[in-house]
């Protein structure tokens, strides 16, 4: 009898603790232990974290324990044959690590580089790299000794014996000038207004007897505005942007050398997980006066419109691929194959780093301004510098 009875306290005393347990925790009556506990339903599960986050502070604060406790169950349950239709889906992407941790990696590659997010923001004024930053020897299969263009005023006096092989510097900056602009209202995205400016010069460095010149320079200043449009598209494809850019393109030069241009450009950018993403422009060019227009035809050579695709099959490689293209019957353009193997860190922590060697292959028209109306195929290796 009297082990009865004790038996019968302890039942008594750990239901009574139990119930104690439970109302301390009673706040939390939906929290995310409970919806981990519903392993035998994801959408359940998926419901009950999104139900238990919204009574939460903020969502910022919530949804990184929710996802957190999501992955732990998804490891000790196995996904259903098919998949349910579910309650809103958690977007990992929108939820906004430290502030002082804008290039997470945990974003994906077009959200760093166009800051589309929140946690993706490293604020305005601040100095990014746009376009390679770049040092590299060219060696083509022709060169421009005399340029010229179809106006009788804009040919060179007299050919240069110019050398096929030559050096090009590229530098390519851009800031953040605003932000905000049309997405003050939602909490996560972030638009963007940049100015860009970059710079490609070809110098004849084996040139001695020429005194090593600089064939020619470009110019690129631009204003860019980009929108998160932040779209889900079939085949697991995500449309990361659009945006609209005011483009000028120079060479600087004085009659008969001047060549420019100047655009406005349509542009969007899509991914599909961290390994492929695909950007794509359509430019309409600004029309000039026929007195100061110095190479009129020069959007039936170079084109009105290119796409690029990336591929990232790891860290350390990139493969590229741009097409530029005329939009006309008679198709003139250009096509750039590029691969960017990226060099590990000198503190021998074997992580990538910003230094990568660029390969590049480019052939068809505009390798430069001053040979907008030159078909040329151009080898180029060197070094590049990224720093987002």
């Amino acid at each position: 009898m009297k082990l009865l009875i004790a038996s019968l306290f302890i039942a008594v005393y750990a239901i009574s603790t139990g119930a104690i347990a439970q109302n301390a925790t009673n706040t939390q009556a939906s929290g995310w232990q409970q919806c981990s506990a519903l392993s035998g339903d994801d959408t359940a599960r998926l419901r009950c974290f999104d139900q238990w986050a919204a009574g939460q502070g903020g969502v910022q604060n919530a949804l990184p324990n929710a996802v957190a406790a999501n992955k732990s169950a998804a490891h000790t349950t196995p996904p259903p044959a098919k998949p349910q239709p579910a309650a809103t889906p958690v977007v990992i992407t929108m939820v906004a690590p430290a502030a002082h941790d804008c290039k997470n990696p945990r974003f994906s590659e077009l959200s760093r580089f166009w800051e589309l997010e929140a946690g993706s923001d490293c604020g305005t004024f601040g100095i990014r790299g746009y376009k390679p930053i770049s040092l590299s020897v060219i060696g083509s299969d022709s060169v421009n000794s005399q340029p010229d263009s179809i106006l009788p005023d804009h040919r060179a006096t007299s050919p240069i014996a110019y050398s096929n092989t030559e050096t090009r510097i590229q530098l390519s900056i851009r800031t953040k000038i605003a932000q905000g602009l049309l997405t003050q209202g939602q909490e996560l995205k972030r638009d963007s207004l940049w100015f860009g400016y970059t710079q490609q010069s070809n110098w004849q460095i084996f040139s001695g007897d020429l005194s090593r010149p600089f064939r020619t320079t470009d110019h690129e200043p631009e204003l860019i505005y980009i929108y998160p449009t932040d779209l889900n598209l079939p085949g697991d494809w995500r449309l990361s942007y659009t945006g609209l850019s005011l483009n000028h393109n120079s060479n600087g030069q004085a009659l008969p050398l001047s060549r420019s241009w100047n655009r406005a450009i349509l542009m969007a950018g899509m991914e599909n997980g961290s390994q492929f993403q695909v950007t794509g422009k359509l430019w309409y060019r600004i029309p000039e006066n026929a007195s100061s227009d110095d190479n009129p035809e020069i959007s039936d050579l170079i084109g009105r419109g290119e796409i690029s695709g990336m591929w990232n099959p790891n860290l350390n490689n990139t493969f590229g691929l741009t097409v530029r293209h005329s939009l006309r019957a008679h198709a003139n353009g250009s096509v750039k194959l590029e691969w960017l193997r990226k060099l590990n860190d000198t503190d021998g922590s074997g992580k990538p780093g910003g230094l990568q060697l660029h390969t590049q292959l480019f052939s068809g028209y505009g390798d430069s301004l001053i040979d907008y109306n030159r078909r040329r195929t151009v080898l180029s290796v060197g070094l590049s510098l990224v720093d987002w």
